[in-house]
């Protein structure tokens, strides 16, 4: 004899929380869902996933740097580097949930947490302690060379393996962006005078 249908109304119904729960991981870190209508190969997607999470990790490193030095710069140009490199923090911040949504996209599982990503990243700790602007600045142009580097060869690899999406997220949304911050960070190495225009030597007769 079949059984019936167990119907919604004859559970028990309570208002009370259901607090301090857990369970198995529903899918490891790693691996990406075997099934996914995206017209790309199980090992393409694990390839790009890691990849990504890689770019990711370096990406919210930058990101936070940049609030370390928002927060911690000092000296004559503080005011519009405070300003700069809470901007340039904010559009990180953005890559980064670009990132994570892409490696979602493809199957796989995004890295979240501060202490898996201090374990993944390449770009150097910091010290906790301030630092002057021109060390500031020399350590998040370091920063942006290690992920342009890694842009590059992940667009050149997403296109090898016909992952056309990947390719056009890591150059139109992260390559460009860290291009153009460089850019800005670079302007303010330049060795030039605050107050004062340096007089041309006068050439003898």
């Amino acid at each position: 004899m079949a059984k019936k249908p167990v119907s919604n109304h004859s559970r028990k119904v309570s208002a009370q929380p259901h607090i301090h729960q857990s369970a198995r991981e529903i899918q490891p870190f790693g691996s990406v869902t075997a099934m996914f209508p995206l017209q790309l190969e199980e090992p393409v997607r694990l390839e790009m996933t890691e990849q990504l999470n890689q770019l990711l990790a370096d990406t919210i490193t930058q990101r936070d740097l940049y609030k370390k030095s928002h927060w911690q710069v000092s000296g004559p140009t503080f005011y519009q580097l405070h300003l700069l490199f809470d901007k340039h923090y904010e559009e990180q911040n953005e890559i980064v949930d670009t990132i994570a949504e892409r490696i979602q996209l493809l199957g796989g599982v995004s890295i979240a947490m501060a202490h898996d990503v201090a374990e993944l990243t390449r770009i150097p700790r910091p010290p906790k302690g301030r630092e002057e602007v021109p060390v500031q600045l020399s350590r998040l142009l370091d920063a942006h060379e290690i992920i342009i580097t890694h842009c590059r060869e992940l667009a050149e690899r997403a296109t090898k393996l016909g992952d056309a999406g990947t390719n056009d997220m890591v150059v139109s949304d992260v390559l460009r962006t860290n291009e153009l911050q460089t850019w800005f960070l670079s302007e303010h190495l330049v060795n030039m005078p605050l107050t004062e225009v340096e007089q041309p030597e006068e050439k003898s007769a």
